[in-house]
């Protein structure tokens, strides 16, 4: 079940006018002719669900509480970690290990106590998504996966609410608005999501800092201008950022008369399984995935120990090897198979990259290759850290 927090509205909660205090407080936005006294009231009448606190979540959060927005929904249910701060501006270093809707709506009433927060703590999911959705006027999506982006845009369209969209990796970010009437759906443009494992995640991939600041700023920025109702909001049209270049490109979008969600003829008429639409079923270890042996680092700790004849393949990129390697032989996964003629098929090889993910890949590759003595370290350096050697840098 959902657990929803409400922050109470300060005595400012009048909906037929402002206070003296918010005049003072909006007044840079109350002498803009294109918002004025009556863009203001409705910001402050309007309801704004954001899915996900994180990276996205940050920005669209700090600017649309500071805008005055006057109802703000956090549907979150992970907690700070150390590793959030290089992005997550809306926490600190005291937030780690608080949850993050908690951190979240108290950062926020600290920046505007004149609005309310309902603070969610639950994972969206495809029984409370409808619930969830209904009592707010625009959702922006702030997530990372594709089960939940598919989920937002089908629970939007149902409903018939507008979807903010915004999409981060590396240096490339991507924003446009789903779910109006008469414009395309997320659908319309993914019509099937991609083979799992094909799209690294940020953890993998990594992520410029200030990348998810550039596109959450905008996605609050649309935000504003469909509650206002000025401006020619990105509706049909996908924002394309590339940070290295510093470049905007924009791609014309379409709606799609035979989209299953939003066409003419729809036969996605109620949610389903995500998960399993996305090919993801759940978070099962490699070895239960695809039955490749596996090591675990106080097995292998003891081994090298004893000095046996292990050959230790790291299948990591050459800046992750820069930043912590247990002094293996470097061989990055997709350079593996032209180089695989360096490796010794009568040897025992522990193959490892960061997570024990790639490494599975490796392995499985290496055993078609007629290869019979391959292990795969489990939970790869993040494991070795924690039960081997702490002082081994995780990342």
């Amino acid at each position: 079940m959902a657990t929803k927090i409400q922050v109470p509205r300060g005595p400012a909660d009048d909906s037929r006018g402002l206070s003296k205090e918010e005049i003072l407080r909006y007044s840079r936005h109350l002498i803009m002719p294109e918002v004025g006294m009556e863009g203001q009231l409705k910001l402050k009448q309007a309801r704004v669900l954001l899915i996900g606190t994180g990276g996205l979540g940050a920005p669209l959060g700090l600017y649309l509480a500071a805008a005055g927005v006057g109802q703000i929904g956090l549907v979150d249910f992970d907690v700070v970690d150390f590793t959030n701060l290089q992005r997550q501006v809306l926490f600190g270093t005291s937030d780690v290990g608080r949850p993050k809707i908690t951190a979240a709506a108290d950062r926020l009433r600290n920046l505007n106590p004149d609005i309310r927060i309902d603070a969610i703590e639950t994972r969206l999911s495809s029984e409370n998504a409808l619930e969830l959705f209904r009592d707010y006027d625009i959702i922006v999506d702030g997530t990372d996966n594709f089960p939940t982006r598919y989920l937002v845009n089908d629970a939007c369209v149902l409903l018939g609410k507008p979807n903010v969209y915004g999409s981060i990796f590396r240096f490339e970010g991507q924003i446009t608005v789903f779910g109006y009437p008469h414009g395309p759906c997320y659908r319309c443009l993914y019509p099937e999501p991609p083979p799992p494992g094909l799209v690294p995640s940020c953890a993998e991939g990594g992520v410029l800092g200030v990348l998810p600041g550039i596109v959450g700023t905008i996605q609050a920025a649309e935000t504003l201008k469909l509650i206002i109702g000025k401006g020619q909001p990105l509706i049909g049209r996908l924002l394309l950022f590339d940070a290295l270049g510093m470049k905007f490109r924009e791609l014309k979008l379409r709606k799609n008369p035979d989209c299953p969600v939003c066409g003419t003829h729809p036969s996605v008429t109620k949610l389903i399984d995500y998960a399993e639409f996305c090919g993801i079923r759940g978070e099962e270890a490699p070895s239960t995935v695809t039955n490749i042996p596996e090591m675990t680092p106080t097995e292998l700790k003891s081994r090298l120990d004893r000095g046996d004849d292990l050959y230790i393949l790291d299948v990591r990129e050459p800046h992750e090897y820069q930043i912590c390697n247990l002094h293996g032989h470097l061989i990055p996964l997709g350079e593996l198979p032209r180089r695989v003629h360096e490796l010794d098929s009568s040897r025992e090889i522990v193959a490892h990259c960061r997570s024990g993910k790639r490494s599975a890949e490796a392995v499985q590759f290496l055993q078609k290759a007629g290869f019979r003595k391959i292990w795969n370290l489990k939970g790869g350096i993040l494991a070795w850290s924690d039960e081997v050697d702490p002082t081994v840098p995780k990342y």
